[in-house]
């Protein structure tokens, strides 16, 4: 039974954790527009977007790596210019000076329109593509890069097929799992296996390095040294430096986590920060990275993949959180009681959209994060009286979901009306 189980955490990894270059709403448009290009062959005359709430409002603020631009426009017609859709979040990574200024023409042209895709329940990105009496269709669905549908002229190319009653996804069948199913994991898997959870300490490190001698940065050090920071001042400054290099449109790629680069951000590097200063080795921060990172995958598989609670901030948050007090030497229960501690917390925080100021939300996640690991390690837990905080972990979580769905079901419509209000 490990076995199965250890074969299924890690195909539900593959699946998670992978790299991706700027924003990845903006990024999936951009994936979307690139093939929508390529299946039509020539530079479109007319690009058509639809996308779903959640997705426009986090691609509105948000920096495009390698410009000094921001939102799905520009990611769309940076996308037309050269885009490559074989490189699925990294869609970006070949443009160059040049290609910017073709796609500021592109957007003077005019010949993208981008609207909300209403009635729409998750993520959703549909591209539509037009050259003389020639067009081309593609729809992303349920993950950034998960491309459902290619069309061109009406004739489907591509349709990913329906999933069959007696196979659900990965993200469906975590839920079957239970805390203690990822603690087990991490401890039994063969630390080769893991070669991905270790790349995406080192790509998420090099985010927190760029960030670091930004004005953001600066000012987060307040003028200490890194070297005497203790564990939680450095994970605070680690995390928050390379959020706010990544939402800037710092050109580097991180390892995302459940769809999102912030998420990735926020379940490697605190455990990562702890790990360094307590002076653990390698391989015990390793385990507890992947630990952090499986907890926030079972959240977002209750709180979806884009919602109105802020994903960095609360799921990844419950991560980091569980992460910590393993690597601090927590037991089962222990770990459980600051996933519960997390969530009795930090519950209430909202997207408002991506953006640098993200940088702040992480910033108070992780200092969250550390104090509901450090009282769960001595044995100080929420109550399962209070509030959404449930008797275990796991109810917790579900509680935490049906809070996020549908509990706050008109929470992002408010939200974007806000933020369209301020443009106009």
């Amino acid at each position: 039974m490990a076995i199965v189980i250890n074969s299924f955490l890690l195909d539900v990894l593959k699946d998670q954790v992978t790299p991706a270059l700027g924003c990845t709403e903006p990024i999936a448009v951009a994936l979307a527009a690139a093939k929508a290009k390529e299946t039509l062959g020539s530079l479109p005359e007319k690009l058509e977007i639809k996308v779903d709430r959640n997705i426009f409002k986090n691609a509105l603020a948000v920096g495009i790596p390698k410009t000094k631009e921001k939102g799905l426009y520009m990611a769309a017609a940076l996308a037309l210019v050269a885009g490559k859709s074989e490189y699925k979040l990294e869609v970006l990574k070949d443009i160059t000076e040049e290609d910017i200024l073709k796609a500021h023409e592109i957007i003077n042209s005019n010949i993208i329109h981008v609207a909300i895709a209403e009635k729409i329940v998750g993520l959703y990105v549909e591209v539509s593509a037009f050259c003389n009496q020639e067009r081309s269709k593609v729809i992303i669905k349920d993950k950034h890069d998960n491309i459902v549908l290619v069309e061109k002229n009406g004739k489907i190319i591509f349709k990913q097929e329906l999933v069959s009653t007696d196979k659900v996804s990965l993200k469906e069948n975590i839920k079957k799992m239970t805390v203690r199913d990822f603690k087990e994991f991490v401890e039994q898997i063969d630390i080769n296996e893991l070669g991905l959870v270790i790349n995406g300490i080192e790509m998420n490190k090099k985010m927190a390095e760029a960030g670091m001698n930004s004005e953001y940065g600066k000012a987060l050090s307040g003028g200490i040294c890194i070297k005497d920071m203790n564990y939680r001042e450095y994970a605070k400054f680690l995390t928050s430096t390379a959020s706010y290099a990544r939402m800037s449109g710092y050109p580097l790629p991180v390892m995302s986590c459940a769809g999102s680069g912030n998420h990735g951000l926020t379940a490697i590097l605190p455990v990562v920060a702890v790990g360094e200063k307590k002076q653990m080795d390698d391989e015990k921060i390793i385990r507890a990275v992947t630990l952090s990172l499986l907890v926030t995958i079972y959240v977002k598989s209750y709180t979806g993949t884009l919602s109105p609670v802020c994903g960095c901030g609360v799921a990844a948050g419950v991560g980091a959180s569980a992460g910590i007090a393993y690597i601090l030497g927590g037991s089962l229960e222990q770990i459980e009681g600051a996933i519960k501690n997390m969530i009795g917390t930090m519950a209430g925080i909202i997207c408002d959209g991506g953006k640098p100021g993200c940088a702040f939300k992480l910033s108070i996640s992780v200092d969250a994060a550390l104090e509901s690991a450090s009282m769960a390690l001595n044995d100080i837990v929420i109550s399962s009286d209070d509030g959404i905080v449930d008797e275990t972990a796991e109810k917790t979580i579900q509680n935490l979901g049906k809070v996020s769905t549908d509990g706050m079901i008109n929470t992002d419509k408010t939200i974007l009306e806000v933020m369209l209000g301020k443009c106009q």
